[in-house]
């Protein structure tokens, strides 16, 4: 009987033991299995951590800036945040230093650049949604600085960002070289256009070459300062990916479509009267 009942015991602690294993594989297959369902459930076109990632200049008033309270915002970065909803991700806001931003979407550091991109030259180095908005480039100068025309501004010294569109334009090579580069005496760079508007407030420059937007902000509130009617040039926005990532680019404008089509476009517009026309949004 004692025998037995010793039997009975072993054959328990065996049966326990058993099933103490097989649900810890269960457990341990559960976890794995979820673990990859989750990183499945991020889209590899938004990169490791699944994150949307937007790069963007925050001196770039009013597409990319930071605001009194020191948030970041801007007419791109509520589009930018507007697409991440619709789409159902989680979106970063990603300032950069704008010389770096070749090497930040090479990298994977950034998703996209999005922040008044300009399309023209760059559709080699860029997987680009369609143009979404049409800017001018303009000339702004001091008020009563007899610089009234395009023409006016030959043997004048002209700042413009670096890197920027306005920059390539005019300078050797660019496409407005010829007919206005050429002319000036000469043409120079500044980190960001805060930097050139304090240039051109000192006198150390004769005009800034700039997105019209941009001039608008810079300029709002303040007197002695005049956007000539003469633009440079016309160019579109885009937002800008890395080479290939064409699925995250038609991901953004089939939300942007949509975005125009329900009223949200015209609704961020609305937030900046003074430097955003609904009338220049041409992605529909």
């Amino acid at each position: 009987m004692s025998k037995a009942v010793n039997m009975k015991k072993l054959l328990l602690m065996i049966v326990g033991v058993a099933c103490a294993v097989c649900l810890s594989a269960v457990a341990l297959t559960g976890c794995s299995s979820s673990e990859s369902k989750s990183s499945s459930e991020a889209p590899e076109y938004l990169g490791e951590d699944g994150k949307f990632v937007v790069g963007f200049d925050e001196t770039f008033k009013p597409f990319g800036y930071k605001d009194d309270n020191g948030e970041y915002t801007g007419f791109d970065l509520e589009l930018a945040q507007a697409v991440a909803d619709k789409n159902g991700w989680e979106i970063e806001l990603s300032p950069i230093d704008w010389d770096t931003k070749d090497a930040q979407i090479d990298s994977g550091t950034i998703d996209v650049i999005w922040n008044g991109f300009t399309i023209e030259g760059r559709e080699d180095a860029y997987e680009f949604t369609d143009p979404y908005y049409l800017n001018d480039q303009v000339i702004l100068v001091r008020e009563g600085s007899n610089i009234n025309s395009l023409s006016d501004l030959a043997g004048k010294t002209v700042v413009a960002q670096v890197n920027s569109p306005a920059y390539d334009n005019l300078a050797e090579g660019g496409d407005y070289y010829d007919s206005l580069g050429s002319t000036l005496g000469a043409l120079e760079t500044a980190p960001e256009y805060q930097t050139a508007l304090m240039q051109l407030e000192s006198g150390a420059c004769d005009a800034v070459a700039i997105d019209y937007p941009t001039a608008q902000s810079l300029i709002a509130g303040k007197d002695g300062y005049v956007i000539l009617d003469e633009v440079v040039s016309s160019e579109n926005y885009g937002v800008g990916a890395k080479k290939g990532n064409t699925e995250l680019v038609e991901q953004i404008q089939s939300a942007l479509i949509e975005l125009y089509n329900d009223g949200t476009i015209e609704e961020i517009a609305s937030h900046y009267p003074e430097e955003i026309s609904i009338d220049k949004w041409v992605l529909k």
